[in-house]
Order: C-alpha cells, then sequence, then structure tokens
C-alpha cells in the first residue's frame, strides 16, 4: 500500500472537504453554534477509531499480557489533590482586558513569532492560510499586516531559539518574552494581561447535597494507581507487570483549535509498567534494540536547535541518551505501532522533555510526536514516572502500596531504628502521637542520622506535620531513642517505579489521516481524493460493486456480501446507478482498500475482479479465493503481491 507521493503537498482544504463530506467528524452540537473543542465521530471515524483501538490492544495488551481495567471518570477531589492534579495540572493563560478574548499564553508566542518569520521569507507576496471561520480570517488579515516586515537575522535567530524552546518555558517567561517582542492580541492589537495560571480540570459535584466535590478525570492513570494492590494479586504477586486502560479523559482546554488535536473531551489509552527500582532491565529488550528510532535529546532543544539524531533503540540506551531499557523498550514499541497503523515514519519523532519541562518525579521522558500541516504534534509521551504515584496515595491513606520480595539470602545491615518510650511519648503528643510516630518511620536513613545527632546534642524540634499540629514540640531521649542496629531482613519491600506511555487517540487518528490523505490527477471529475490506510485499520475494508441493477447479479452480490460478513471483514454494497469508477472514487476517499466487482462473469463461472485502492490493480478469481486473499490482507498483513499471486491480473476496460 502506497501513501501521499512524496513530492506532493498537502492540501489541508481539499482534506478538510472530504472528512466533512464522508462525515469522518464533525462539531458536537453543530445546528446550536456547537462548542469549541467538542467533536462527534461520523461512522467512518468512530469505525477508524475503533480499528486504531483494537490494534492498540493487539499490539500492546496481548502482545505484553497486560491487565486491563476500566475504572470511573468520576474523580474525588482528595485524589486528584494528593496527585498534584489540583495544584499543578494549568496552562498559562493571558486575556486581552478591552475585548475579554483569552489566549494560550505559549500558543499565542508561537503563532505570532511563527507569522513573523514567514512574513520575513514572504514580505514581498504572503499567502494566506486556509482558515475556517470568520474570526480566523480576522485574525489572519491582522497577522498578515503585522508580520510584512524585515527582520534582522539576530532576530530572526532569536525567535528562532524560543520556538524549539517553547515547551520549557514558565508563565512569567512567557510574559517577559511578550513585553519584549511585543507580542499582542492578533486581531485588535490590544494589549494583554500577563499570563496566569488555569486549572485544565472540570470540576462537578458527586451526590444531590453538592458537599463531595470532584472532577472529571485528566486522564485514566489514576484509577491504575489505586487498584495497585489488586492488579498484582490478578498477576500472582508477580513483579514486573502492567495495567492498561483505554477511555474518555477531559481537559478544560484555555483556547481548543485544529480540529482534534485540541480538544476538551477525548480518548486516552495508557500502559502503567510496575518495575522493580534496582532492575529497570526488560526481558525483551533484545527483540526491540536494532529498531532505529529519530530522537530530539533535550540538549539539542536547550541550544535552541531541533537537530535530529538517528539510531537504534539499543545504542541510545547504551549511551544514556534513553534512561533504561524498560523505557527504551516502550518507546521502540510505540513506533512499532504507530508504522503498523500506517504513520509515515519520516515525519515521526521522538522528543526528549527539557529539564525544566519534566515533572520533578520523572527520571526520563519522550513524547512521540507526529508531523502535521500544523507542525509537530505530541500524539504520545512516554515516562519513567519513578515511585511517585504509588508514594503520594500511599501516604494519603495510609494503604501499602508496595512489593514484597522475599530475598535469596537473609540481608544483614546496619540501620538507625526509632524506639519509642510510651508512658512519655504518648501523654506528650496526645493524638498526635501517631502521625509523628509515622513521621519519623518515613524518614530515610540520613535523615534519622540528622535527628540522631540532634537528640545526641540535646532535642529534637519537631516541624510542621500534616494533619496536626506540633510545630515547635521538643522531644528528648526520654520520649525517643534514635540509635543504630544491626537488622537481619528475609523479605524486601519496595514501591515500584512507573513506566508509562500514553496515548491520544484523537490526534493520532487526525495525524495518520494527514499521513494516507492523497490526491490522484485532476480530471472531469475534478481530483480524486484517496485515503491509503492500511487494510487493517481501514473503516471498512471491502467495496461491492454490481455491474449493473440487473437482478441475475443480485444473488451474487447477496453471496459475495454473506461470505464477507462470515470472515468478519466490514463490507458495503454501492448499486446506485453512478459508474464504478465514480463508485470506486468516493471509496477511495473513505479509504476503503479493496473492491468486489460482480459482473456478467460471476453469472457464468462464480468469478469475481478485485481492485487495489491505490495502484487501482486488479486480478480475478473464485469468490472463496478473492475472499481468502482479502482475509490474509486486513487481518495478517499479508502484501497484495504475496496474497494474490494465485489470482489471475485482470485489465479493465471501464476506465475510472
Amino acid at each position: 500500500m502506497s501513501t501521499r507521493p512524496a513530492d506532493q503537498e498537502l492540501n489541508r482544504e481539499t482534506l478538510d472537504a472530504v472528512l466533512k463530506r464522508r462525515f469522518f467528524y464533525a462539531p458536537a452540537f453543530e445546528i446550536y453554534d456547537g462548542v469549541s473543542g467538542l467533536y462527534d465521530y461520523g461512522p467512518p471515524g468512530c469505525a477508524l477509531q475503533t480499528r486504531i483501538i483494537d490494534t492498540w490492544r493487539d499490539h500492546f495488551v496481548l502482545e505484553d499480557d497486560m491487565l486491563e481495567v476500566d475504572t470511573t471518570m468520576l474523580t474525588p477531589h482528595e485524589v486528584l489533590k494528593t496527585s498534584g492534579h489540583v495544584d499543578k495540572f494549568a496552562d498559562w493563560m493571558c486575556r486581552d482586558l478591552a475585548s475579554g478574548e483569552i489566549f494560550r499564553a505559549d500558543h499565542l508566542v508561537e503563532e505570532v513569532l511563527e507569522a513573523r518569520l514567514k512574513g520575513d521569507k514572504e514580505a514581498r507576496g504572503i499567502k494566506e492560510d486556509v482558515v475556517e471561520d470568520e474570526s480566523a480570517k480576522k485574525r489572519k488579515k491582522k497577522v498578515k499586516e503585522i508580520v510584512a516586515i524585515k527582520l534582522d537575522d539576530n532576530v530572526k535567530e532569536e525567535y528562532e531559539t524560543i520556538l524549539a524552546k517553547i515547551d520549557g518555558f514558565s508563565g512569567p517567561e512567557l510574559g517577559e518574552i511578550m513585553d519584549k517582542y511585543k507580542i499582542v492580541n492578533p486581531v485588535t492589537g490590544g494589549p494583554l494581561e500577563k499570563p496566569m495560571e488555569f486549572n485544565l480540570m472540570f470540576e462537578t459535584a458527586i451526590g444531590p447535597s453538592g458537599k463531595l466535590k470532584g472532577f472529571l478525570r485528566p486522564e485514566t492513570a489514576q484509577g491504575q494507581f489505586l487498584n495497585f494492590n489488586k492488579l498484582l494479586d490478578c498477576n500472582n504477586t508477580k513483579m514486573p507487570f502492567a495495567s492498561a486502560s483505554i477511555g474518555k479523559s477531559f481537559r478544560n482546554e484555555i483556547s481548543p483549535r485544529s480540529g482534534l488535536l485540541r480538544v476538551r473531551e477525548f480518548t486516552m489509552a495508557e500502559i502503567e509498567h510496575f518495575v522493580d527500582p534496582l532492575d529497570k532491565d526488560h526481558h525483551r529488550f533484545d527483540e526491540v534494540k536494532d529498531v532505529k528510532l529519530r530522537f530530539l535529546a533535550k540538549d539539542v532543544q536547550s541550544a535552541g536547535k531541533t537537530d535530529i539524531q538517528e539510531m537504534t533503540i539499543g545504542q541510545a540506551v547504551e549511551t544514556g541518551l534513553v534512561d533504561n531499557k524498560t523505557l527504551g523498550y516502550f518507546l521502540a514499541r510505540i513506533y512499532l505501532f504507530l508504522i503498523k497503523i500506517g504513520v509515515n515514519p519520516d515525519r515521526l519523532r521522538f522528543r526528549q522533555h527539557m529539564s525544566n519541562e519534566m515533572a520533578h518525579y520523572a527520571t526520563d521522558c519522550w513524547d512521540a510526536e507526529l508531523h502535521t500541516s500544523y507542525g509537530w504534534i505530541e500524539c504520545v509521551g512516554c515516562a519513567d514516572r519513578s515511585a511517585y504515584d504509588l508514594s503520594v496515595h500511599e501516604a494519603r491513606t495510609k494503604v501499602k502500596l508496595q512489593v514484597q520480595q522475599k530475598l535469596d539470602a537473609p540481608l544483614v545491615e546496619d540501620k538507625f531504628v526509632c524506639e519509642y518510650d510510651k508512658k512519655k511519648f504518648g501523654p506528650l503528643l496526645k493524638k498526635a502521637a501517631k502521625p509523628v510516630e509515622e513521621w519519623f518511620e518515613s524518614r530515610t536513613q540520613c535523615e534519622l542520622e540528622d535527628l540522631a545527632k540532634a537528640l545526641e546534642a540535646g532535642k529534637i524540634v519537631l516541624p510542621e506535620i500534616e494533619g496536626v499540629e506540633v510545630a515547635g514540640t521538643e522531644l528528648d531521649k526520654s520520649h525517643i531513642k534514635i540509635e543504630k542496629k544491626t537488622i537481619t531482613t528475609h523479605v524486601r519491600d519496595y514501591t515500584p517505579n512507573v513506566i508509562e506511555p500514553s496515548f491520544g487517540i484523537g490526534r493520532i487518528l487526525y495525524s495518520l489521516i494527514e499521513h494516507c490523505f492523497w490526491t490522484r490527477p485532476e480530471d472531469a471529475s475534478g481530483a480524486k481524493g484517496v485515503l491509503s490506510f492500511p487494510p487493517r485499520i481501514a473503516p471498512t475494508k471491502v467495496l461491492v460493486v454490481p455491474l449493473s441493477s440487473q437482478k441475475e447479479l443480485a444473488p451474487f452480490t447477496q453471496e459475495v456480501s454473506k461470505k464477507l460478513r462470515q470472515a468478519r471483514i466490514s463490507a458495503k454494497v454501492d448499486d446506485s446507478s453512478a459508474s464504478i469508477g465514480k463508485r470506486y472514487a468516493r471509496n477511495d476517499e473513505m479509504g476503503t482498500p479493496f473492491g468486489i466487482t460482480v459482473d456478467f462473469d460471476t453469472v457464468k463461472d462464480n468469478s469475481v475482479t478485485l481492485r487495489e485502492r491505490d495502484s487501482t490493480r486488479q486480478v480475478r478469481g473464485s469468490i472463496d479465493a478473492v475472499i481468502a486473499a482479502i482475509n490474509v490482507m486486513t487481518a495478517d498483513d499479508v502484501a497484495w503481491e504475496e496474497a494474490t499471486k494465485d489470482l489471475t491480473p485482470f485489465d479493465s476496460t471501464d476506465k475510472e
């Protein structure tokens, strides 16, 4: 199967017309003027999404023996407070006080600087981009007026450096950039407020009283972490293992844009691979070590560049570019999945998060980015989240989310331990005694050593401890002893680390559509759009076309349809009065990879013609032989040449 010719640029206007005409997706509530960032999938879009998810399940859940769960979308405030989402799950926005218009700060900076760079290149003849509505036209017009200027080389270099680092800037830094380069409302030219944080979660109330505050989940991960103990039991307490979840997530985007690429409700597919922090090797790493990937490293971005390094994942792990083998294994598996569903490998890269962009608890994080007409789009994130999630939920709930490992040989080590004089410790602290004791037990060995020195010097002054008022309370040796003792351990308790690949299905779907779309040369009927989906993920696999409406062909058309259904191959019949060429052309737009023509020779010898979408090649054979060929191409990814080698080449006289 081929994709768009290398020398053919995407015409987004043509593609958008096809997607709209064939109802792949459309704005939700459109007859009520719609709501930004909400979309409905039509029949082909729904089928395409289902095929992508089915392939994802086969590729990850089945092949890697994962434990799939389906957890609730409603999440109590307390859970997301503990996970850090309530305080930190935010983007930076800025407001035009005169018009009330709101912008996402990093996107605004990116849009204006890119427009200025483009304007510098085209100062003598700026080309207008395709726009979707009147407000966008006004913005483009204003941006066009602003950017039709000459930039000196130093300013151009500064712009390019900022764009290379755009994902790593804080709100105050974005504000400084906006001030320095006089970035204002692109439509009105009005000044903007300083960037401020906006939490992206949708808040709701659970129950009729409204007292239980909650949110629509921003990700599917938390449900997997909270069920860790149950999942560990399902895996017979063996480590490592992975869980997986597919479902809806919600983010109250500041300025939804670019169709499916930035929306407020979307489907996510997430994996949580739980691993021993002391052993992050993967037993299947050797299977993928020679997979070659294109990397954009964090130090390259920090230097304001976007140079790509191409190497095998084995080399990336060996050199330390990728932190460990388990993370590397999943990067390679992500690549293989994206290629399997039809992504163009030349338009796929893995971008490493910069140090000021990465979560404080993460040890390494990479985004699989796909290049589209909107630029490079993050479609999959893959992070080593260390032990953060399980640790914070354990600390909050006091429920152990740990693994017990029986040691082959006893472990003998000297450790600082705490002993409490209950007759003095309890009466002094009263109800705070247990929380304070838990605080001591949660200290590291280094911290306990420092506390032992303080105690030896006379006293420990308690700091602020969450949930109790004990700050400033003094403890001496009559209350507590902290001494080093020789401890023999037969069981090791540890909190697993988590490697998390997270997939945005809508973004993957749209990027894939762009990668697969191309047009045949224009003829009397106009340009013919083609979506070259791999057979495995095409919304409909086969178009059944009777040559004419004469009754004698009907039984054979019905027989073909029945046998396709029995083979679990999705198909539809087009018995309209349009020519065969037009019937095939409109299904090429839908991405249907195969067509079966039922003609008058079928009546004679039970043979049919099989057409391949991209090349329009045709072969002929019996109904059963043709369906068998389709089956191996759709289910097993067998190439056309191999699948049809026993069928007879056929030259059609009906020009399409």
